[in-house]
């Protein structure tokens, strides 16, 4: 083999060394930026939300909302549970720390809805009552396949979001800022959720066909002309 094939043979291997030597290493501070940064978003949702409290336990600036995890009973089902937050303002706002207690803070493990890795990157409410919440690649990657684990996770969502901010009628959910066609392979993601329940439209009146009643002499009698009275002084 000729000396200048030999040096360019071992150049180019010394640069697909080098490369996967580098690549390997940018790939293992991607892993390792992700995961810090999935730490420092669990401990601020830690220490910004609140321990479930019961009724009586309400304090001062606090303000009380429902948020809805899975039944102890039945996990196939919702069960609504009443958590104090900081008394915010702005309903967004306070629709966001309840959607993220939702995540972070479930009474049982075997009551959570979505995964523990989820995080809400946004949530903003449109002028016409649809609110548009973007969550992380964790709530689709994570979510068991299937329609009704699917089913609960989209619906917790909903609830808790509508108690919390009553001005939402729909409800849009995008993953990592993109829209999905589906959450896990089933429900369907394309389209928006009714927050409120439609009602059916009133079925229009229906006038039945009346005819005129004949007069009697008795009809006639019990309907005199009407006369003048007179006043009595």
């Amino acid at each position: 083999m000729p000396r200048n094939v030999k040096i360019t043979l071992a150049i180019f291997l010394v640069a697909v060394l080098g490369s996967a030597i580098y690549f390997r290493g940018l790939h293992r501070q991607i892993l390792r930026l992700a995961h810090v940064e999935r730490s420092e978003d669990r401990a601020r949702r830690e220490v910004i939300h609140p321990v479930l409290a019961s009724p009586g336990d309400k304090g001062d600036n606090q303000l009380k909302t429902t948020v809805y995890w899975a039944s102890r009973e039945d996990p196939r089902k919702l069960a609504a549970v009443v958590v104090y937050l900081p008394e915010i303002t702005d309903g967004t706002e306070r629709a966001r720390l309840a959607l993220e207690t939702l995540i972070a803070s479930p009474p049982d493990p075997s009551q959570r809805t979505l995964p523990a890795d989820t995080v809400l990157l946004a949530l903003y409410l449109l002028r016409d009552g649809t609110a548009v919440a973007d969550f992380s690649d964790a709530l689709s990657n994570e979510t068991p396949a299937g329609i009704s684990s699917e089913q609960l996770a989209i619906d917790s969502i909903a609830r808790t979001l509508h108690a919390s901010l009553p001005a939402a009628q729909r409800l849009r959910i995008l993953i990592q800022g993109q829209e999905v066609e589906t959450l896990a392979g089933h429900v369907d993601l394309t389209g928006a959720f009714n927050l409120v329940e439609e009602a059916p439209p009133a079925p229009e009146p229906v006038l039945a066909p009346v005819k005129p009643a004949r007069k009697t002499k008795a009809a006639r009698a019990l309907t005199p002309p009407a006369a003048p009275g007179k006043l009595k002084p």
